[in-house]
C-alpha cells in the first residue's frame, strides 16, 4: 500500500493539503501525504508549522529547485499542487495577464519543478476569470496554461468548481486543473462536476494548447453522465438566499470577522485558501482511477 508524495506549493494556510490528505481508498494507492511546502508570507507558515510540524515548508518557490529538495531527503514526488497567487487575473487586480504579471506568472514556477521532478500529477487552481481573459481576446490565458503544460509533456483536463458545490452558501467559483503525463494514456479521468455551458475538458493538449479562444475553437466536456458518478463525493448543494432570491459571491466579512483575533491575517488567509473539500474531491477521483 502506498500513499501519493505530494509537494504543496503556494500553501497558504494548507487547504490543498487538507483536502488531499483527507482522500482514502482501499487499493494498492490509498491516500495522500504532503513531504513540503512551499509558502512565502509569514502568518500562514506559522499556521502551517502549527498542524504539520514535521514537514518542511520552504519560503520562495522562485528558489526552489530539485536539488534543493533532494538534498533535504525530500524525493520522490507524485503530485505537485499550486494555488498560485490571482491578483494579475482577478477584476479586482490590474489584470497584468498570465504572463506578464508578476505575481500570476509564478505558475512559470510549478512547470520548472515539474519538468525535474516530473509527477504523475499536477493540480492547479485558479479563479475562474483564467478560464475567459483577457477580455480583448477570450481564452488566451488559459490557451497559454494548456500550451505550456503541453511543451512539458502533460495533458490536462479542467473544471470550473464553485464552492456552493460542497455545499457552501456562496459561489467561489475557480478553475481546478488536472495535469498528468501525456504518455500516461491508460490513465483517464471525468469531470467531477459539470455546469452546462462551464463543461470542459481537454483530452489532446498540444492540439488545444495554441487556441487562442476556446469558445471558437468548441472544447466540449468528454465526461459521461459526470455528475452521477460524483454523487458519492458531493453533498447537495444548499439553497442561499439573502431575501432577494440571489447566491452571495463570497460570504460577508461581517459573518467571520466578529470575534476572530487577529483577523486581517486570518481573513486573508481564509480568503486566499482553498475549499479543501474540493482537492478531497479530485484526490478521490485520482485514487481510484490509479486503483483501477
Amino acid at each position: 500500500m502506498t500513499k501519493l508524495r505530494v509537494l504543496d506549493l503556494f500553501s497558504g494556510i494548507g487547504g490543498f493539503s487538507l483536502g488531499l490528505e483527507r482522500a482514502t481508498n482501499d487499493g494498492k494507492y490509498t491516500g495522500f501525504e504532503t513531504v513540503a511546502f512551499c509558502e512565502i508570507e509569514a502568518f500562514p507558515r506559522k499556521v502551517l508549522a502549527k498542524h504539520w510540524p514535521n514537514v518542511p515548508c520552504y519560503d520562495d518557490v522562485r528558489t526552489l529547485t530539485a536539488e534543493r529538495l533532494a538534498a533535504d531527503g525530500i524525493a520522490g514526488i507524485d503530485v505537485i499542487t499550486g494555488g498560485f497567487p490571482c491578483q494579475d487575473l482577478s477584476s479586482a487586480g490590474r489584470r497584468a495577464g498570465i504572463g506578464e504579471g508578476t505575481r500570476s506568472g509564478l505558475y512559470a514556477e510549478v512547470l520548472r519543478l515539474a519538468c525535474d521532478l516530473r509527477p504523475s500529477f499536477i493540480i492547479l487552481e485558479n479563479i475562474a476569470g483564467l478560464l475567459s481573459g483577457p477580455s480583448e481576446q477570450p481564452g488566451q490565458w488559459f490557451g497559454r496554461v494548456l500550451g505550456d503544460l503541453a511543451s512539458i509533456g502533460y495533458d490536462a483536463e479542467w473544471e470550473n468548481i464553485p464552492a456552493s458545490a460542497l455545499g457552501a452558501p456562496h459561489r467561489r467559483e475557480r478553475v481546478w486543473i488536472v495535469a498528468h503525463p501525456s504518455q500516461v494514456d491508460d490513465v483517464k479521468f471525468e469531470c467531477v462536476y459539470c455546469r452546462g455551458e462551464n463543461r470542459f475538458s481537454c483530452d489532446n493538449g498540444p492540439v488545444l494548447a495554441h487556441a487562442n479562444n476556446l469558445h471558437e475553437q468548441g472544447v466540449k466536456c468528454r465526461c459521461v453522465d459526470a455528475q452521477e458518478r460524483a454523487r458519492s463525493f458531493l453533498r447537495p448543494i444548499r439553497s442561499c438566499s439573502d431575501g432577494a432570491g440571489w447566491w452571495q459571491v463570497e460570504p460577508a466579512l461581517g459573518r467571520v470577522a466578529n470575534g476572530v483575533p487577529n483577523r486581517a491575517q486570518r481573513l486573508a488567509a481564509l480568503g486566499n485558501a482553498v475549499v479543501p473539500q474540493i482537492p478531497e474531491l479530485i484526490g478521490n477521483a485520482i485514487l481510484q482511477a490509479m486503483n483501477e
